[in-house]
């Protein structure tokens, strides 16, 4: 890996941070609060949250297996995406790689910061090869960015040509596991220490139940992390938020109740899908949701928007010609999805 200091925007690097009131007298016990300018009243809501969310920091460390330093919270995991291209890519001259197809907001986030976007295909079992990555590296390259489990292929990449990137590639390497709690396949988190460019994404937006609240994790080295925590708004992540996440902790019996329920409902569906007339077939997944490749698939996502049943059309992504991504749901709403669709007649 390059020095970090060469990876980082040099403004970046220079910057002072904004210092907040709650900065300023961190450790401390206090009772009266005339800092901030903050109304005395109504509270808890008329306070300032924790801006480095000590609390919920305290709770994910031990869940996750990492220390407090490595992990950072966004407003969603866009924000830590859009933090990547903030930091360390210098607008008009440098550039990120990644794999197509993948979420999208990797290439509208380069788009917003002016940075050049460079997409390589997988290959027909949506896999990647480290070498066809590396092959399209410059000097001004900053980052390489993989979704595992990807979306919306839903698969996992072969691990050992993502450890190939991590140690033959001197910028970032991103690996968003948005869906590593449906996966059979182990986090990356365990390998932090290992590689100082890795930044592993996470969300409680899937399994967790809490697409509403807008919270994703980073996890990076400490060095990494800071420079995040150097740019970031100052209170990124709201009291409202902060509390409900700390309340979901306290329930991980509930989250791996429906994981699991998901994971039966998976299989079900799948193998349902396979027998549909409609359906030329189902890719393998470690998502919860996955991708289906149908006849006609606008015509047959046009008619389910009128039944008011909604999926994802993908048809006009790279390599997914004709494809349906289905979200996996309840078992009513699973069984609404496979009712209308034995109804669609193929010629």
């Amino acid at each position: 890996m390059k020095p970090l200091k060469e990876l980082t925007r040099p403004n970046v690097w220079a910057l002072k941070p904004y210092s907040s009131a709650r900065d300023e007298y961190s450790g401390v016990e206090a009772s009266v609060f005339l800092d901030a300018n903050e109304n005395p009243y109504n509270a808890p809501n008329n306070r300032y949250p924790d801006p480095l969310q000590g609390e919920l920091k305290a709770l994910i460390a031990p869940l996750k297996g990492v220390d407090v330093k490595n992990i950072f919270f966004g407003n969603g995991s866009d924000e830590a995406i859009d933090l990547v291209f903030r930091a360390f890519c210098r607008p008009g001259i440098d550039n990120v790689v990644a794999i197509d197809p993948t979420y999208g907001m990797y290439k509208v986030c380069a788009e917003v910061n002016d940075v050049e976007y460079r997409p390589i295909l997988l290959d027909v079992y949506y896999q990647f090869k480290a070498s066809s990555l590396l092959s399209a590296i410059d000097e001004n390259t900053k980052a390489i960015f993989l979704c595992s489990p990807n979306n919306p292929t839903g698969n996992s990449l072969c691990r050992k040509e993502v450890e190939s990137l991590l140690n033959r590639f001197d910028g970032l390497v991103v690996v968003d596991e948005a869906y590593i709690d449906f996966s059979d396949s182990p986090s990356m988190l365990k390998d932090l220490d290992k590689y100082p460019n890795l930044i592993v994404l996470q969300t409680f937006s899937k399994a967790w139940g809490c697409a509403a609240i807008r919270l994703g994790m980073a996890f990076a080295s400490p060095e990494i992390i800071a420079i995040f925590n150097k740019i970031k708004y100052p209170y990124n992540v709201n009291l409202l938020t902060q509390k409900e996440a700390i309340r979901m902790l306290q329930r991980p019996e509930q989250v791996k109740e429906w994981v699991d329920t998901l994971l039966e409902e998976r299989a079900r569906l799948m193998k349902e899908f396979a027998q549909l007339p409609c359906c030329k077939r189902v890719f393998p997944t470690d998502a919860n949701f996955f991708l289906a490749q149908m006849y006609e698939a606008t015509q047959i996502y046009n008619y389910l928007v009128r039944e008011g049943i909604i999926v994802r059309n993908r048809t006009n992504v790279a390599l997914c010609k004709d494809c349906l991504r289905i979200t996996i749901g309840t078992k009513e709403e699973n069984d609404a999805l496979l009712e209308a669709l034995r109804k669609v007649e193929v010629e």
